[in-house]
């Protein structure tokens, strides 16, 4: 296994173009010298094999830098979510133990006092050059990074993900995803997040070309798009809807891309018909933290026939569904998607019991609720804690939402189980509208009606003019239900249910 993927592409493509950041390309031999030299700086620091060294920023190239130089000294990568709060930042710092943090100019006053740091506008006089560097004598299962997770219902854990699932998982990428060297992408989710797995490090592997956008900008986002030829396309949805709101989306050019992937959580139908009327074909990916970050592969025409499906599992993944007793599921049952395979992380780190939870058997349990066509193409149900069952009847939120998406005023939605005293748990939907537009709940109760089973209607309607995310853009419910729950009178009072 090739652990230096900076030093194989700088001697097998030293001139290619690798990484575009703040107005100048990056050829992969000069990426490899920065991985030495970010090397021989931490070294000369003390930082040793398994020493964790953490980065809390926006987008930057240091990122970049620390995961390539991860294999010449054998640190870990251990980057911070910056937009969590000063308190969550000091328990992160409690719970990694880093011995080294980058930040930029965002995170000064987050950044916890007791971590040794270095200031990101210093970072590239900081640097010495490329000097020999002890071998750190890496085998397949030394772990690389410990990337947050998503962190939707309370603090993150650090996923441990060893040499072993970074290499499989940019095999299974570049193989079942027909990933070409001549293609280019704009990396726009957050670094510090697993997403820097779905196109960045496969496509260095391949030798192909990315562009760091250091923070979602929807305008400039469309303007890198045209700039670079994109071919590639992966964010999440939320993001997606900021580009297709974006004033200049109609006027775009996206005649470079070959094909646009949503990931993090289904992506509504409007947006994808948005992408359409722009010929640019959009598949649903599906992926998480724990296990590479690519699971699943689907063809272009196969993901115009079925939008919703993810498609099947990627070349070396195996998976399957299965119920509560952890039998075997059939098709066309739904069930706990489970998947096998090299790409499956290690663990958590020092969370023996949570980590126990997930891997089974060889199987990671993912957490998240599915279910199989008779051709073997998977269709993500929702997540197994947000279904909620009403009357002894299982809701899945997922399939209210879609149809909510659809509704001519709904701008954002989010569906969710509260206590209810006779039913066990009813439906709470928080809506943000469109600008300029308006509805009520009685309205949006009777639209739901003409599509889906009365029990299947939520019960209340609450309007937002935002609903709260991660720092990966997920929807926050369990601090929509918090607040619901904490002040149902003045909910009611603001939103009556009719």
């Amino acid at each position: 296994m090739i652990f230096d993927i900076a030093k194989k592409r700088a001697d097998l493509s030293p001139r290619q173009p690798a990484l575009f950041w703040r107005n100048r390309w990056y050829s992969y031999s000069e990426l490899n010298e920065r991985a030495e030299a970010l090397a021989a700086s931490l070294a000369a620091k003390g930082i040793k094999k398994g020493d964790r060294v953490s980065i809390l920023a926006f987008n930057h190239v240091a990122h970049l830098d620390l995961i390539l130089a991860t294999a010449k000294l054998g640190f870990i990568y251990t980057p911070f979510n910056y937009r969590l709060s000063k308190a969550e930042q000091e328990h992160m710092a409690a719970y990694l133990e880093p011995s080294l943090c980058f930040f930029d100019s965002h995170a000064a006053a987050t950044i916890p006092q007791s971590l040794e740091r270095i200031a990101l506008e210093d970072y590239e006089d900081w640097l010495e050059p490329p000097g020999n560097v002890p071998d750190p004598g890496l085998s397949p299962e030394d772990i690389q990074m410990i990337l947050p997770t998503g962190g939707t219902t309370g603090l993150p854990k650090g996923a441990m993900q060893p040499y072993r699932q970074g290499f499989y998982n940019a095999v299974n990428t570049v193989l079942s995803w027909g990933l070409e060297q001549s293609d280019c992408t704009i990396q726009s989710t957050p670094c510090f997040h697993a997403s820097v797995n779905a196109f960045v490090v496969p496509l260095f592997h391949l030798g192909a070309r990315v562009v760091l956008q250091e923070s979602f900008s929807p305008s400039s986002y469309l303007r890198l798009v045209e700039t670079h030829r994109a071919t590639l396309l992966f964010l999440v949805p939320t993001m997606y809807k900021m580009l297709t709101d974006e004033p200049g989306f109609s006027t775009s050019d996206f005649s470079s891309v070959r094909w646009a992937i949503s990931g993090g959580a289904p992506c509504p139908e409007p947006v994808r018909e948005a992408f359409a009327q722009k010929k640019v074909a959009f598949k649903q990916g599906y992926g998480l933290t724990e296990a590479g970050v690519n699971c699943f592969t689907i063809a272009l025409e196969e993901a115009e026939a079925r939008p919703d499906s993810v498609g099947k599992p990627v070349l070396y993944t195996e998976a399957c569904l299965k119920d509560e007793a952890g039998s075997t599921l059939r098709q066309g049952e739904i069930g706990e998607l489970c998947l096998k395979g090299e790409h499956i992380f290690t663990g958590y780190y020092q969370r023996e019991e949570a980590t126990r939870a997930v891997l089974r058997d060889g199987w990671l349990a993912t957490g998240d609720l599915a279910r199989q066509d008779e051709e073997g193409f998977y269709y993500i149900v929702g997540r197994k804690k947000d279904m909620f069952i009403s009357g002894g009847e299982n809701i899945y939120p997922i399939e209210i939402e879609n149809l909510l998406y659809d509704h001519e005023a709904v701008s954002e939605c989010s569906v969710l189980g509260i206590p209810d005293e006779h039913w066990g748990e009813v439906g709470l939907a928080c809506i943000v509208l469109k600008p300029e537009a308006s509805t009520s709940s009685e309205a949006l109760k009777s639209y739901l009606s003409d599509h889906l089973a009365r029990y299947k209607v939520p019960k209340h309607f609450v309007f937002h003019t935002f609903l709260p995310k991660s720092g990966t853009g997920k929807i926050l419910k369990t601090a929509l239900k918090d607040a619901f729950l904490a002040e149902p009178q003045a909910n009611a009072q603001i939103h009556p249910e009719t």
